[in-house]
């Protein structure tokens, strides 16, 4: 198990920038992708970006593809999200998921990004 902690999020104009952080220890072994989901109010949880935990492929939704990056620092066990040329419709909590094989488990407590208009 791996221990999740997010930060970052904030309210920001469309058209501004945030960056988030995912602080991950504990056993990190079987860890084979780390993602960002997000969850707006009334929806699903949606993925947004992973990348390989061990390596350098990325992944990221249609709708983020172009404007959000993800990467990770494996030396310091961290995450990162850069969100750039944000929308109201990024709007959502923002949770950081580790996947064990092919199955994405539970993620931090989240951290709230808002986009006003």
């Amino acid at each position: 198990q791996v221990q999740l902690a997010e930060s970052g999020g904030g309210s920001v104009q469309a058209g501004g920038s945030l960056r988030l952080s995912c602080t991950v220890s504990g056993r990190t072994n079987r860890v084979v992708y780390m993602g960002w989901f997000r969850q707006a109010p009334g929806k699903d949880r949606e993925f947004v970006a992973a990348v390989v935990w061990s390596g350098i492929h990325t992944y990221y939704a249609d709708d983020v593809k172009g404007r959000f990056t993800v990467s990770r620092d494996k030396a310091k066990s961290a995450l990162y999200l850069q969100m750039d040329s944000l929308k109201p419709e990024d709007t959502a909590v923002y949770y950081c998921v580790p996947k064990y094989g092919s199955t994405w488990a539970q993620g931090g407590q989240g951290t709230q990004v808002t986009v006003s208009s």
